[in-house]
């Protein structure tokens, strides 16, 4: 049995579009200690990809890590099935806000060292000494405190379009690079009450015990992330204190939760929060970018990623041979952003990016 897709991306992607039937975008996790992943990632896949789930899994010995998109017609036996694995019985749902069912356009699940990669020697701390779940209307009770310090533990990317009022933003690439910036940046906050959030929760979970692990004495952290607080307001009636967009990582990119416009054209610098990939293949780099801006660079992030762009595919093949994917990350790091601030602050925006 053939356990891993063959098709082309661009006929996949051509196929959710075309497909007609509906879908439910979910996101779930739970750490729990998995003998052979392997093996289970195999079992999984062949289930899944029966049932035509779409979607992005990494399983690892510590546990899974999961979104994916799954057919209306196929969801109780999806649920049924996971349910009936112990290691998986009970397991949270996050349902998307917004959903178009075309989230993902194919399966993959792969093994990993770690469901989240965040460069910890677990071995050194207690990684189920976790901090205190809250609900939706806990975590905004909570940040009426003034004295309470409110953490977004998602990268800087994220932040960009969408956060909670007050909360501190590590300028980070990375949950691994964030964690320590993290530790500095509350080093002599450890006593005080320390509210933390994620998209879905998986990376609060270690990251509420590595900070508990350094001593912080009162650690919080918002049950299901921002996916399942805002299902929780919208049930209850309460105010969203998130604002802007929620950033996902599927085809969606990302989800309003509330008309906020808080991020700007990383371009020109007007108002927008819509995230794009780079027209250059070579490059693909995320940013943000308006629809003019859009138009005028076709989609690229540069003049350079322009020309390669409208070069013949061989050539731009040619062109990448030997290159480093990382390089396009040091041109939105050395360019781009630093345009964006003196564009801003030329507009007397003032910007923390």
């Amino acid at each position: 049995m053939l356990l891993q897709n063959r098709v082309n991306k661009k006929e996949l992607k051509k196929r959710i579009q075309e497909e007609s039937i509906k879908r439910i975008t979910v996101s779930f996790y739970r750490y729990v200690i998995i003998d052979n992943p392997q093996e289970l990632r195999d079992r999984l896949f062949a289930e899944w990809n029966n049932w035509k789930i779409l979607g992005r899994i990494y399983v690892a010995h510590e546990g899974i890590n999961a979104q994916m998109c799954v057919p209306e017609e196929n969801w109780e036996i999806f649920k049924y099935n996971l349910n009936q694995n112990p290691l998986f019985a009970g397991i949270p749902f996050k349902i998307a806000v917004e959903d178009d069912g075309k989230s993902f356009y194919k399966l993959t699940i792969k093994v990993r060292p770690k469901i989240v990669a965040d460069g910890l020697d677990d071995g050194a701390f207690d990684v189920t000494n976790v901090g205190n779940h809250l609900t939706a209307k806990q975590f905004n009770m909570a940040m009426e405190d003034p004295d309470t310090i409110l953490v977004d533990m998602r990268n800087h990317y994220e932040s960009e379009v969408g956060k909670f009022r007050g909360a501190i933003c590590p300028d980070a690439d990375t949950f691994r690079e964030e964690l320590p910036m993290v530790i500095e940046e509350l080093k002599d906050k450890k006593d005080k009450k320390i509210l933390m959030y994620c998209t879905g929760g998986v990376r609060c979970e270690k990251a509420s015990a590595y900070l508990k692990h350094h001593g912080f004495k009162d650690v919080n952290q918002l049950h299901g992330g921002v996916i399942d607080y805002v299902r929780q307001i919208k049930a209850e009636g309460l105010v969203s204190k998130f604002i802007g967009k929620n950033f996902v990582f599927d085809e969606r990119v990302g989800e309003r939760i509330t008309d906020d416009v808080i991020s700007f054209c990383h371009q020109c610098g007007v108002s927008c929060d819509t995230h794009v990939n780079c027209a250059n293949d070579d490059c693909h780099l995320l940013f943000i970018q308006c629809a003019s801006c859009s138009e005028k660079m076709q989609g690229c992030c540069t003049p350079e990623c322009v020309q390669i762009a409208a070069l013949p595919v061989e050539e731009q093949r040619a062109l990448r041979k030997g290159r480093k994917k990382e390089d396009c990350l040091s041109v939105y790091k050395s360019r781009l952003r630093p345009n964006l601030r003196d564009v801003l602050e030329q507009r007397d925006l003032n910007p923390k990016i």
